[in-house]
């Protein structure tokens, strides 16, 4: 486990995005993160992490107590100086690139102090999860209470089927990787590398999941979403773009889709992308569902600020029987003999009859007298 971040001083271009997904794409060791992020999830940390940045500065509260959040600790953990300064006005004082000094829980721009906050420590957030764990039973009756206030609405739009659009990607008796921005999905991308190349499933990225498939070598052939977390480069592919509307047919990543000038389809579904690109490769006739990041319990659901799960759990119900997890098919993998254990086998005995054959001269006037022999019993002398 890194050693906490223990500098007196950091001095730091700021990099600063209320919409932290974005924001650590362009961070690096030199930068100061800012961030609006309340209640800062694990997906976010992270990146976070992945970046190298070693200060971020959040004008929310990184954990608010709603429920047992792990995100800043696994940050704090793996040595970042994580500081909450709600309400402070950096957004607004300190541009973009701009070189900003942190001092303690202290920002200061040009010796002018523009965030005093708090330096939130590993031992403090450990406790406050403890504490917050007995508040689980609260919001899991508030959960599902809204869960099933909205269950009778989705559940009949969900079991009645989605009207998707044809689409050249054949999914019918194939596999399909489902790749979201879950916790883990780059793990859980190098755990199914034996199982793509075996198998080679569709790939279908949900928003972000599609850059998750292009950083790890692959190329999406449906990317499925409302498009706010997926980059240009991933949209500019070849894949077939599904946009994600809600039921009263409003679809915000229509527009950014279109100002590219690239073809999609709009699907209107009730629930999160990931339920639609789970449905669509079910209703398309995928053999095997495989899920990469894409599934939740009751706190990653409380990350994400869901109030609910209707839709999700009826899509569970709807393609459960066909729907795997990514940890799984790695232990069916490991398990099966693919063809090159067999051809490096064969070609491993091949070498050794050859050095035989060398290595011993008698060897070679028994091959030598057969090949004679052949040799005259087929006329070829």
């Amino acid at each position: 486990m890194p050693a906490p971040t223990s500098f007196v001083e950091f001095t730091g271009a700021a990099k600063l995005d209320r919409r932290t997904k974005n924001l650590v794409r362009r961070l690096g060791p030199g930068d100061v993160a800012v961030i609006d992020h309340t209640d800062l999830d694990r997906v976010s940390a992270e990146e976070l992490l992945e970046s190298g940045v070693r200060v971020v500065v959040n004008v929310a509260s990184s954990q608010s107590g709603r429920f047992p959040n792990p995100g800043p600790l696994l940050l704090v953990r793996g040595g970042v100086r994580l500081i909450d300064a709600p309400g402070a006005p950096i957004f607004d004082e300190v541009s973009e690139g701009e070189f900003v000094t942190v001092r303690g829980a202290s920002v200061f721009r040009n010796g002018d102090c523009v965030a005093a906050g708090r330096t939130l420590s590993a031992d403090d957030l450990a406790g406050a999860i403890a504490e917050q764990r007995g508040r689980v039973t609260e919001a899991l009756e508030s959960f599902a209470d809204n869960t099933l206030r909205y269950l009778r609405e989705e559940g009949r739009l969900l079991s009645e089927g989605i009207d998707f659009p044809p689409l050249q990607t054949r999914f019918r008796d194939r596999h399909a990787l489902v790749v979201a921005r879950g916790p883990g999905h780059k793990r859980d991308l190098r755990i199914v590398r034996p199982y793509i190349r075996d198998f080679k499933p569709v790939l279908v990225g949900v928003d972000g999941g599609a850059d998750a498939l292009l950083e790890a070598g692959y190329k999406p052939d449906v990317i499925v979403g409302d498009m706010d977390s997926v980059s240009d480069r991933a949209l500019k592919t070849r894949a077939e773009k599904v946009v994600h509307a809600y039921t009263d047919g409003d679809a915000p990543g229509q527009e950014r889709v279109e100002s590219l000038g690239l073809e999609h389809h709009v699907v209107r579904a009730p629930g999160i992308s990931e339920d639609v690109a789970l449905l669509l490769a079910y209703e398309k006739g995928a053999e095997l569902i495989v899920a990469v990041g894409t599934h939740f319990n009751l706190i990653e659901f409380l990350e994400r600020n869901r109030a609910g799960m209707s839709s999700t759990f009826v899509t569970r119900l709807k393609v459960g029987e066909i729907l795997i997890d990514a940890k799984g098919v790695s232990r069916l993998v490991s398990r099966r003999v693919g063809l090159m254990p067999l051809i490096t086998f064969a070609l491993t005995g091949l070498a050794a009859i050859v050095v035989a054959i060398v290595a011993s001269p008698a060897l070679r006037r028994l091959i030598g007298l057969l090949t004679d022999r052949l040799r005259d019993l087929l006329g070829l002398a």
